[in-house]
C-alpha cells in the first residue's frame, strides 16, 4: 500500500495554492525535523532562512545511503523523505529556520524543533519526536510522574518566540514531537493561542489528568487532531480527552510507529474504523498499574530502569544493538548490584504489572462472552 514516498511522487507537482495543506503534509513535516540540520539551518539566534532544497543538497554532501542505513532507528528514513521533498514543487521552495536540537543529560531532556514557513508566510512549527539516545527515552518515561517535562517547557519557550510576529501558525510533530506540539499549544501565551489553527499529533503520548483538566486544554481541544495508527502503544500511553482517528499500517505492533508504515490513499490517510484489541488491553493494563503506583513509586522505578543502563554504559539505542549480548549481562550485573530497597520495588511493579494484564484479559473475555450470549438471545 502507499506511504508519504508515493505521496510525494504523486502529489509532489501541486502547489499548496492548488491543493491546500492536509494531514498528510503535516505528518511528512514531522518526519523532515528528525534530519540533523544542524550548521545547515539557521537558528533562533536569526531571522535568516534556507530553502528546503538547499537543506537537502547540504546535507547530502556529507551524508551518503549506506551510512544512513546502517543506523539503529525507526526515523532513519526522514534524510531520504527530505531527498524526496527537495524535488518536489510542493516543497522544495519552503523556508527553514530557528533549528534547535538540545540534548541535556543532566536536565534528562531531548528537545529538537524547526520553523516552516509557507509561501503565505503561514508557519508550520515542527517538533521532533524521540530520537536514540537513552536521555531521550528517559524523558519520555519521566512524563509518568512528572507534570511537565524540561523539554516540554523549552517547546512553550519556543513557540512563545518564534510566532510572535507569524499571523496564521499550525503546531505539529511525531511521537514525543506530537506531545510536545500539544504542550506548547495549550501553554503558550493566549495571542499566539489565537494565531494557531491546528495543531497535529502523530501517535503522541498523552498527558497527566491535571493537563487534561485544565481550561487552557479545554480552549485548544477543537483545534487538536490525533492520528494514531491500528495497534498504537505510544499514542495510547496517559491521557487524551480528544477525539483520535485510527490509521491503517502496513506493519504490525510496535513497528507501526514508524510513520512510514502509515498508509495513504489521494491526499489523505487510510482509515480504519478503531484501534485493535491489543492496544486497548496494553492501554487497560497500563493505565491500572500506573495508578496503582505513587509518583515517588514511578520516579524511583524509572531511576531504577534507567541508572541499568548508565550503569552498562549504553548511552544509545545503537550501544545496545551493537553488542546486545554484552549489554545483557552488564544490565543484570547492575540490577544485581541495586540497594535492596529498589529490587523490592522493582520486583512488586513486575508482579503488578503482571497482575493487571491477567485481570484486563480476564475482563475482556467476560465482556466477549457477556455480548456473544445477548447475540444468541436477539435471535429469538
Amino acid at each position: 500500500m502507499a506511504n508519504m514516498m508515493d505521496y510525494l511522487a504523486w502529489r509532489g507537482d501541486l502547489s499548496f495554492a492548488a491543493s491546500e495543506f492536509n494531514e498528510v503534509d503535516s505528518l511528512i513535516l514531522s518526519q523532515l525535523v528528525y534530519v540533523d540540520l544542524d550548521g545547515i539551518v539557521p537558528g533562533t539566534d536569526t531571522k535568516e532562512s534556507i530553502s528546503l532544497a538547499e537543506a537537502s543538497e547540504s546535507y547530502w554532501e556529507t551524508h551518503d545511503r549506506e551510512e544512513i542505513l546502517s543506523r539503529v532507528s525507526m526515523t532513519k528514513s526522514a534524510p531520504f523523505v527530505m531527498k524526496k521533498m527537495a524535488k518536489t514543487r510542493r516543497f522544495s521552495n519552503l523556508r527553514l529556520r530557528g533549528y534547535v536540537n538540545d540534548i541535556n543529560d543532566e536536565e534528562q531532556s531531548q528537545f529538537s524543533v524547526m520553523c516552516v514557513t509557507f509561501p503565505d508566510e503561514t508557519l508550520y512549527v515542527a517538533f521532533r519526536g524521540t530520537d536514540n539516545t537513552i536521555t531521550g527515552w528517559r524523558e519520555d518515561f519521566n512524563m509518568g510522574y512528572l507534570s511537565e517535562t524540561p523539554g516540554q517547557l523549552k517547546a512553550v519557550a519556543y513557540l512563545n518566540r518564534m510566532a510572535a510576529d507569524a499571523e496564521t501558525v499550525m503546531v505539529g510533530g511525531h511521537s514525543k514531537g506530537g506531545n510536545f506540539a500539544v504542550y506548547a499549544s495549550v501553554r503558550c501565551r493566549p495571542d499566539i493561542q489565537e494565531k494557531i489553527v491546528r495543531v497535529y499529533s502523530n501517535d503522541g503520548p498523552g498527558f497527566q489528568k491535571s493537563m487534561i483538566g485544565s481550561p487552557e486544554y479545554q480552549r485548544m481541544l477543537p483545534k487538536i487532531e490525533t492520528i494514531l495508527p491500528e495497534s498504537s502503544i505510544v499514542g495510547m500511553l496517559l491521557e487524551h480527552q480528544e477525539s483520535y482517528r485510527v490509521v491503517r499500517s502496513s506493519h504490525s505492533g510496535i513497528q507501526q510507529h514508524d510513520a512510514m508504515s502509515w498508509e495513504i490513499l489521494g491526499n489523505s490517510f487510510v482509515y480504519v474504523e478503531e484501534v485493535a484489541a491489543q492496544s486497548v488491553l496494553l492501554d487497560e493494563t497500563m493505565k491500572a498499574w500506573l495508578y496503582q503506583l505513587d509518583g515517588e513509586e514511578r520516579e524511583q522505578i524509572v531511576d531504577t530502569i534507567f541508572g541499568m543502563l548508565e550503569a552498562a554504559n549504553i548511552r544509545t539505542l545503537e550501544d545496545f544493538y551493537r553488542s546486545k549480548w554484552k549489554k545483557v549481562q552488564e544490565l543484570l550485573r547492575a540490577k544485581s548490584r541495586l540497594p535492596e530497597d529498589r529490587q523490592k520495588l522493582f520486583a512488586r511493579a513486575l508482579k503488578l504489572l503482571w497482575s493487571e494484564g491477567n485481570k484486563t484479559v480476564k475482563k475482556r473475555v467476560r465482556q466477549a462472552v457477556a455480548g456473544k450470549r445477548e447475540g444468541s438471545k436477539s435471535h429469538f
